[in-house]
């Protein structure tokens, strides 16, 4: 009777040991709070009435520009251009279509990746069916190697050994 009130004392115990190793990160000071809106003011960074918008996206032209990473030079870019329209990728229109798109015998098609037809993938899920390949709960075995007897005589008829029984 003592073992159950033991056992409940010791885990009670480690679960309040664990809830204070458990201490939340420091708060922030006022100090800090206050350097923090400093600089959300300074950059326009509160938003405000219904839209959401921050200060900056309302007026631009009153808060500091986000230093922007370098972009492309002219000639990357009429370089990209000559590019886009060899290969068709140009949109025209308000649809969206790219020239590709609306005339592709005139560019170049992409290579097509080698892949199986649809009938071979039919062919390749029977076959495993058949041979019980199809993988099944947490560990990851195989129909095949988890009841072998049920399996072993059609892959025999096939040739192969595995899982075969003995």
């Amino acid at each position: 009777m003592k073992t159950p009130r033991i056992l409940l004392a010791a885990l009670l115990a480690t679960s309040v040991a664990g809830a204070f190793a458990q201490q939340p990160e420091q708060p922030k000071t006022r100090a800090q709070v206050k350097a923090e809106l400093a600089d959300a003011i300074r950059a326009g960074d509160i938003p405000f009435g219904e839209t959401g918008r921050t200060l900056a996206e309302s007026n631009p032209s009153r808060y500091p520009q986000a230093q922007q990473a370098p972009g492309l030079d002219r000639a990357q870019v009429v370089a990209e251009l000559a590019q886009a329209r060899r290969d068709g990728d140009v949109q025209v229109g308000d649809a969206g279509h790219t020239l590709a798109e609306i005339d592709p015998s005139a560019y170049p098609q992409a290579p097509r990746l080698p892949g199986l037809t649809r009938a071979e993938v039919k062919a390749e899920l029977a076959r495993a069916i058949r041979d019980g390949d199809i993988s099944v709960g947490d560990r990851g075995e195989s129909l095949a190697q988890q009841a072998p007897q049920r399996y072993a005589a059609q892959r025999a008829r096939d040739g192969e050994s595995r899982y075969a029984s003995n």
